[in-house]
């Protein structure tokens, strides 16, 4: 198959790639299980049971072979079915259906391969179906020449979930630590779950929305967050091409205020949860304009047209989650259900691959001379 071609559903591509989805995942499961205390996150563990965990992956193993088979039934071929069928098999040899999950000692790092597979699992379950049946650009395939790349960010943000939370945090430690916030957290942690919640959106939002503004109005800074803006191919997988100083400064931004105000563990998780699939729902390929609601909350229409790629509309659509913080500071652009042409950078020539990418902002590059800055935070 033509990798610029798009799946449909019926010719046995979509169930071939499934299987072998989910064989990775099982075999990636094995090695949590085989090694907990330096490929899982102790925060993360809380969340699911033992019992949970060794029900997925036999669930996962299920489901692989039933789609390697649903494969052969639709397509009469058997490449896809037999590479997802052998990942899953390896995945059995090594003990995906023997494995139990065990008590985890506390270590002194870890990388975050379970948050990846779960969540890797969860965006694949709610996205994909979405641009399969409601797809903006209809003609755009899940594999087009850069989604290994931005699979690739997505892998890496993951893994290292303890290194960016340690580092993001900081900064909001060093400043504020010594203030004694003890009574500012229990009033509010006093407030109303919606009122705190609402409060938790606008502080972080308000604040990424300068942090985010500002990457984009000095040209130093332009150089990394360009590569967020490179893509040319608006999907689930695209918010994750993100250089890693651009995570650390946005995301350190985003910790002050929940970190001066103190929210609750319940206001903070479902903030987290909400910011996770929001954030992944905005650079998704799908024509859903969500009717009113795109008025309160951003949405890919909203947000895709942050990325256009014509220099006449840089400047717009900077917040996360509330498009009024955007009315407020003379940034907002909505015009009715029209979508932009096109997403990505101006500049014709712009480095692929992660590597090229992540080494990039750390060179010269006549790049920088081709840049109106003043342009992109006047328009």
């Amino acid at each position: 198959m033509s990798p610029n071609k798009r799946l449909k559903v019926g010719q046995g591509q979509i169930s071939g790639y499934l299987s072998i989805f989910l064989g990775v995942l099982v075999l990636l499961s094995v090695f949590c299980f085989r090694y907990p205390e330096q490929l899982t996150t102790p925060e993360f563990r809380e969340v699911y049971t033992k019992s949970i965990a060794e029900a997925l992956m036999i669930f996962g193993v299920i489901a692989s072979f039933f789609f390697a088979l649903l494969s052969i039934i639709l397509s009469k071929k058997i490449k896809l079915a037999f590479i997802g069928s052998a990942i899953t098999g390896t995945a059995i040899i090594l003990g995906a259906l023997t494995v139990r999950g065990t008590d985890v000692a506390k270590s002194s790092w870890h990388f975050g391969l379970d948050w990846m597979i779960l969540d890797l699992l969860l965006m694949v379950a709610i996205f994909v179906p979405l641009e399969l049946f409601f797809p903006k650009n209809k003609s755009q395939t899940k594999f087009h020449e850069e989604w290994r790349t931005d699979l690739t960010y997505f892998v890496i943000s993951h893994l290292f979930i303890q290194f960016f939370g340690i580092v993001t945090q900081k900064p909001a430690i060093v400043f504020f630590g010594w203030m004694g916030l003890e009574k500012v957290h229990l009033w509010v942690q006093s407030l109303p779950f919606a009122v705190a919640l609402f409060l938790a959106f606008f502080s972080t939002d308000l604040f990424q929305y300068w942090a985010h503004r500002f990457f984009h109005t000095r040209v130093a800074l332009w150089r990394f967050h360009s590569i967020h803006h490179s893509t040319q191919n608006m999907d689930w997988l695209a918010g994750s091409r993100t250089h890693f100083i651009d995570i650390f400064f946005t995301r350190a931004m985003t910790f002050i205020p929940l970190y001066i105000l103190g929210f609750s563990p319940t206001v903070f998780n479902v903030y987290i949860i909400f910011i996770a699939i929001h954030a992944v729902l905005i650079h998704a390929n799908t024509r859903i304009n969500f009717g009113p609601l795109k008025y309160i909350f951003t949405t890919p229409q909203y947000h895709h047209w942050h990325h256009c790629e014509d220099p006449k509309y840089y400047g717009h659509n900077f917040a996360s989650i509330f498009p009024f913080i955007d009315m407020i500071f003379g940034t907002y652009y909505l015009p009715g259900k029209t979508w932009p042409a096109g997403t990505g950078v101006h500049e014709a020539a712009y480095p692929k691959g992660f590597i090229k990418q992540s080494i990039y902002p750390f060179t010269k590059s006549p790049f920088d001379t081709d840049l109106n800055m003043e342009e992109r935070s006047d328009r």
